[in-house]
């Protein structure tokens, strides 16, 4: 079976073609190789996907006739991804909504000049290494 249709029979992407473009784009991988979408999978192979900034890693255990329902997944792959895939996608929500919640707004003035003195200080800092590289 093609390894595009694969992923979506077993529902790990909604459409075939959403499916299609994630092989072409090097996010489906087969024993570290990116694969394109028409390569055949067979039963025992493992497979690579990033999807959703997680590299989940799956074991072909066998190959469904056509798309199947979501409590047969498991029939047919295995995940072998480890835990720690998912402790860095927490760590990394919690990394952004540290200060700010999502769809609290724009900028306070306070956040804005944090910004800019940020970005002058950046500036400044990239000048200064300039410099001394010409000396």
């Amino acid at each position: 079976m093609r390894v595009d249709k694969f992923l979506w029979c077993v529902r790990y992407f909604k459409t075939r073609s959403i499916a299609t473009n994630a092989c072409k784009q090097g996010k489906v991988r087969l024993d570290d190789e990116i694969l394109k979408p028409s390569k055949e999978v067979f039963p025992g192979d493992k497979l690579k996907v990033r999807k959703n900034q997680i590299n989940y890693e799956l074991e072909i255990l066998d190959t469904p006739k056509s798309r199947v329902g979501a409590k047969l997944v498991n029939l047919y792959i295995h995940d072998i991804t480890p835990k720690e895939a998912f402790e860095k996608l927490d760590l990394l929500k919690y990394s952004k909504d540290y200060y700010r919640k999502k769809g609290t707004g724009r900028p306070t003035k306070k956040d804005r000049r944090d910004i800019d003195d940020w970005f002058e200080n950046a500036r400044e800092n990239r000048d200064e290494d300039k410099s001394k590289d010409h000396e």
